[in-house]
């Protein structure tokens, strides 16, 4: 793996005033805290893009628990891997922001069941990085560096990370390329990828339609078969 490409203000058209507020408070808090935390995922490919994002989703290098030292109003959810929702407001008008600790690859350590998430579930009990036989991930809860975590995420256009504090975009797998080619590309290999987690063949087809995207013929090739 290499080291990302840093884009500079100058060269992006990202402005810290695209940034919902509440999310620039939760990045400003982790920093302070002494962690490095970014936007990343589909807020910052969108504000690239021009569109105004959903979401502002948050990848840091704090883990769930420590994460959850910072805020008051906020919950760890999630047993395959877990995050973090900080939570603004009350009712209809409240706000989500999801916090998420930079994740490690899998490598030959993770532990192997024959089963599935229900019929492997005494097994699964206290781990937290398990496959099953196919490749499909189980438990996904071991933290890494950032790079693991670029290598780790679905996309190219989706593996891109932005800083408010420096306003830099930092991008480790060409996603600033497919974006401005409308393409999107996994990272690494396809099958394997899809293995890891099927849903991944429903986000591309997504994705394609929601962007108005093509799919790289790699990326394409093996959806029918699997």
């Amino acid at each position: 793996m290499s080291g990302p490409v840093i884009v500079p203000r100058a060269d992006h058209p990202i402005s810290r005033r695209q940034i919902d507020p509440d999310a620039l408070k939760v990045l400003t808090r982790l920093n302070e805290a002494g962690y490095t935390a970014y936007l990343v995922g589909g807020s910052v490919r969108d504000l690239l893009l021009g569109r105004k994002p959903k979401d502002f989703d948050i990848g840091t290098s704090a883990h769930p628990y420590q994460i959850k030292k910072q805020f008051r109003n906020c919950w760890i959810i999630g047993r395959r891997f877990r995050i973090v929702h900080v939570v603004y407001g009350r009712g209809r008008d409240h706000e989500v922001i999801e916090v998420s600790t930079f994740r490690a690859l899998i490598d030959a350590s993770a532990d192997q069941v024959a089963g599935n998430e229900k019929t492997s579930k005494g097994e699964l009990a206290g781990k937290t990085s398990v496959v099953d036989a196919s490749g499909r991930v189980l438990r996904d809860n071991v933290w890494g560096p950032q790079i693991e975590d670029a290598a780790r995420r679905d996309f190219t256009v989706n593996a891109m990370y932005y800083d408010p504090q420096r306003q830099v975009v930092i991008d480790y797998h060409g996603g600033i390329k497919d974006s401005k080619k409308k393409l999107l590309r996994m990272i690494g290999d396809p099958v394997a990828r899809y293995r890891e987690d099927p849903v991944r063949i429903i986000r591309v087809v997504r994705f394609a339609a929601k962007l108005g995207f093509e799919i790289e013929p790699k990326t394409r090739a093996p959806i029918k078969e699997m």
